[in-house]
């Protein structure tokens, strides 16, 4: 298995993207969340994710925070970069601009607008994409109009070796069972689903990529450990936890829920870009009560 698949496992959590008032990018805010990640033990980072608003991005936005996180994390742990966006040359595009930074691997969503490709063009939106750009490549499949079946995302995988893992975002435990059973033993298999990392991890799934991650980064890589130490008593307590804060997390704003979790641990809190709601005075309230008591070290 080539290196860098070997070190894309573990907690690998998403910038949350830190914008102020006006919604323009505070690159000079991404050092700190940095930080906060790797202070904590995180494996990985990954930038310009969901919970880190990506798809708000526009093409000069993205390389600014993508070159401000890459040279925060500063070759301490591997650094990913995500690409949500509806074609393949944009997504070549994009990738582009990333030359002259160290990118461990390619978060990648299948097209996101309404029109919804076949699995000829899918497979062919990925390979266009890992022969374009040379990088590993992570499909993330979190789009519910555009959700790739177990058996496409194994083809993919198959036939594009330049995709090397997928993270699975659905709440459907038995879609990420099948693809740890079925996948090859040199591709990934990366957990998305937030309510359900403890079994995920159990099941065999190679890490996590998800809201919590950042949120509560120190306890996701406190379950990580303990799983792979086999103490699972350690680790159903944090999943307690973990599944109290992520219920009182309202998911229409939940980049914002996630900026207000780290804001409880030290961070500066950075409001979400417009039309996204800031956190209300009763998702703060319910957020508190969930963090009470919470482990948030490792």
């Amino acid at each position: 298995m080539p290196e860098t698949e070997l070190r894309l496992r573990g907690i690998l959590p998403p910038v949350a993207m830190p914008f102020d008032e006006a919604g323009e990018v505070v690159t000079s805010a991404i050092p700190a969340q940095i930080d906060f990640l790797i202070d904590r033990g995180v494996h990985g980072v990954v930038a310009g994710g969901s919970t880190g608003e990506g798809h708000t991005l526009d093409t000069e936005e993205f390389v600014a925070a993508m070159q401000a996180a890459h040279d925060a994390v500063a070759g301490r742990v591997p650094f990913l970069a995500g690409l949500i966006v509806n074609s393949t040359r944009e997504a070549i595009a994009r990738a582009r601009r990333l030359r002259g930074m160290k990118v461990a691997a390619l978060q990648v969503t299948p097209v996101h607008y309404l029109f919804k490709p076949g699995p000829e063009e899918t497979v062919r939106h990925f390979r266009a994409i890992a022969e374009e750009t040379g990088l590993p490549i992570l499909i993330y499949n979190v789009i519910p109009w555009n959700y790739l079946s177990v058996e496409l995302m194994l083809r993919v995988m198959e036939e594009v070796p330049g995709v090397v893992g997928m993270k699975q975002s659905s709440g459907d435990l038995k879609s990420l069972s099948d693809l740890v059973g079925a996948v090859r033993p040199r591709n990934l298999v990366l957990s998305g689903i937030d309510a359900l990392l403890y079994p995920a991890f159990s099941l065999g799934a190679h890490g996590a990529i998800s809201a919590l991650t950042t949120a509560v980064p120190g306890t996701c890589v406190a379950l990580w450990n303990a799983v792979q130490k086999g103490d699972h008593a350690t680790a159903l307590q944090l999943h307690w936890h973990l599944a109290r804060l992520w219920n009182a997390m309202t998911h229409d704003n939940l980049p914002a829920c996630v900026k207000y979790v780290q804001h409880r641990q030290g961070l500066a809190l950075h409001p979400p870009r417009a039309p996204m709601a800031p956190t209300s005075a009763e998702q703060r309230h319910r957020i508190d009560a969930a963090l009470d008591g919470m482990p948030l070290r490792a």
